[in-house]
């Protein structure tokens, strides 16, 4: 077994309860890890034996530019992806962070950690 990390994934998306947040947008850091057995590529060194690090980025990407008013529902559509297009995918945990919320105070950021 072993694990794949994509840290720090940085975009800017429209994701909020409040209008001006689906307007403006915001930044966001995604961080990603995935459990798999790495087994046969640390032997083949093959990518089609593997989980493609490019393929993980563009599902949070993609999923990141479609709205949602919370970051849950985000998370959660992330994790659906990576589970029903890379089989060999065994575990996640995303975490999905809104950087300098709108919350009337002087905080780096929220996040909602969700795993499977």
């Amino acid at each position: 077994m072993g694990k794949i990390r994509l840290n720090n994934i940085r975009v800017h998306a429209q994701h909020g309860c409040l209008k001006e947040e689906s307007i403006i947008g915001s930044d966001y850091r995604v961080d990603l890890e995935i459990s798999a057995n790495l087994t046969e590529p640390s032997e083949s060194d093959r990518l089609n034996d593997t989980v493609d690090y490019v393929h993980l980025n563009n599902i949070v990407k993609e999923e990141m530019t479609i709205k949602s008013k919370l970051l849950e529902h985000v998370a959660k559509r992330i994790l659906d992806r990576i589970f029903s297009e890379i089989p060999l995918v065994v575990g996640a945990e995303v975490t999905v962070s809104k950087i300098n919320p709108p919350i009337g105070g002087d905080v780096e950021s929220v996040a909602v950690i969700l795993s499977r």
